[in-house]
């Protein structure tokens, strides 16, 4: 089935230099951008991370520090990714806890605006275990009847996204071919937040779901304890969730 689109919509796959989304680096980024009528633009960039690549990591995506030292850095490439992207929706598998917060924060460091907040975000992995709990590779070949090669190589796994998300929509008559719905149904549970340090209430408030204050409105802990913001924007956390956060600080600042 052909995706219904009403804009442009991205899918994507990052390998990068570990799983700590904050403290590493991408090293390959590929993405198929789909037009409504059905066109299709494909890229592929292996990247200089500007750091070493542990081996461990390499034997999983069998990337090397060779092969990426005469490629660009990710900062030379974020305003041609960033302009490629612009008014697109985007799709991952599992983006929504790794792929979308590093490459947030790599944008945030190379200068260039990345709003996620006006696109519809499509977690095709969160759709799959809902349907059929397994991994990427077990989804390709339940609903595409393939086997995946070259498995945490970005390309393959950005076209094997982009191939089951088609045929899940094929195979599940309640699934409905509508992005926005696709975003709300491949979404994990209440998260208020991209990274899901913050959750909504049942009166869709978000709430801290770490920590000390782990259940309390954002709002009442920063009116009873205002230095527990300047805590989150100076410590190790998402770009994307320092912006959450300092959305709501200014909204109640503007309230007073």
């Amino acid at each position: 089935m052909q995706l219904n689109l009403k804009r442009p919509i991205v899918f994507f796959d990052i390998e990068a230099t570990g799983l700590n989304f904050i403290t590493d680096r991408i090293v390959q980024i590929s993405y198929i951008k789909v037009m409504p009528n059905g066109e299709e633009q494909e890229h592929n960039y292996l990247v200089n991370p500007e750091c070493h690549i542990p081996a461990e990591t390499s034997a999983i995506h069998h990337i090397t520090d060779e092969m990426v030292a005469d490629k660009p850095t990710f900062k030379a490439l974020a305003k041609t990714i960033a302009r490629d992207w612009q008014g697109c929706d985007i799709a991952g598998f599992n983006s929504n806890r790794f792929d979308i917060p590093i490459l947030a924060e790599e944008m945030f460091r190379a200068g260039v605006e990345f709003d996620i907040d006006k696109r519809n975000i499509i977690d095709v992995m969160h759709i799959y275990h809902k349907k059929e709990p397994r991994n990427l590779a077990a989804a390709y070949k339940f609903y595409c009847g393939k086997d995946l090669e070259d498995a945490h190589s970005a390309d393959a796994d950005t076209r094997a996204t982009y191939e089951v998300l088609k045929a899940q929509l094929d195979h599940y008559d309640d699934l409905e071919n509508d992005v926005a719905w696709l975003q709300d149904f491949s979404r994990i549970g209440n998260m208020a937040d991209i990274a899901g340090n913050f959750v909504f209430n049942d009166r869709h408030e978000p709430c801290f779901n770490f920590g000390k204050y782990k259940g309390r409105t954002v709002v009442e802990v920063f009116e009873r304890d205002p230095s527990y913001y300047s805590w989150i924007m100076d410590g190790q956390f998402a770009r994307t969730t320092k912006q959450f956060v300092t959305k709501i600080k200014l909204q109640m600042m503007r309230k007073q």
